[in-house]
This record gives C-alpha cells, sequence and structure tokens, in this order.
C-alpha cells in the first residue's frame, strides 16, 4: 500500500511516499533524516497534540486554554476531548499548571493564565 504525504517536521514541507509492505515501510522524498522518521511514525503509530479549552467556574463567561503534554495516540484523541468537555476549573491558573493527570498517556496544561 502506498500512501502520500507532506512533511510537517520543518518548513520545507516535502512531499513523502510511503510504501507499506507488511510491516516494513520505504519512504522517499524525505530530504533529511526527519522525514523519513515522520512517516513511518504516520504510517505505523499516528500521534496529535490536543489543545481545547476548560470552563473557569469562577469567571463569568471564561475559558482556559490547555493542550496535552505529550502527543497522544491519533485514535484516542476523541476520549481526551470527551474528558476536557466535562472538565471545569477554578481560577487563578497559570501557564503550564497542570490540571489533569494521566489523561490517555498524557497530562493536560494550562497554556494561558487566567486570574
Amino acid at each position: 500500500m502506498k500512501r502520500d504525504l507532506i512533511c510537517i517536521i520543518c518548513p520545507r514541507g516535502c512531499s513523502l511516499c510511503a510504501d507499506i509492505q507488511e510491516k516494513q515501510v520505504t519512504v522517499t522524498g524525505n530530504a533529511c533524516p526527519k522525514g523519513r522518521e515522520y512517516a513511518v511514525n504516520e504510517c505505523t503509530n499516528p500521534v496529535r497534540t490536543v489543545t481545547a479549552t476548560v470552563r473557569v467556574v469562577n469567571r463569568y463567561n471564561t475559558m482556559a486554554s490547555v493542550k496535552t503534554s505529550v502527543p497522544v495516540a491519533k485514535d484516542k484523541m476523541m476520549d481526551v476531548m470527551s474528558v476536557l468537555r466535562e472538565t471545569q476549573i477554578k481560577a487563578p491558573v497559570h501557564i503550564g499548571d497542570v490540571i489533569l493527570k494521566d489523561i490517555c498517556g498524557s497530562e493536560i496544561v494550562a497554556t494561558k493564565t487566567v486570574y
């Protein structure tokens, strides 16, 4: 099976072609080793950083932005979003504060300070 990808690791944006045969991935089109690594990971175990907002309950009409501390498996993204949809926090919260621990193998951290 062949899969065409655009590398997102650096600004160059190489057009990659990944040929998947059994458990082997052959990559062409990459200008650097990072492109090959990106294509292999994307074909075998795609991960994403999840960004979202959570409600701040003790501030009127306020949301705080959050993200996963490490990328999570692409098929777990909706599980993370389900937890975040129900999450409410209290101010003050600062950038880098851990909001939730061990959500699909990642911590949820604040990316906005709310006083």
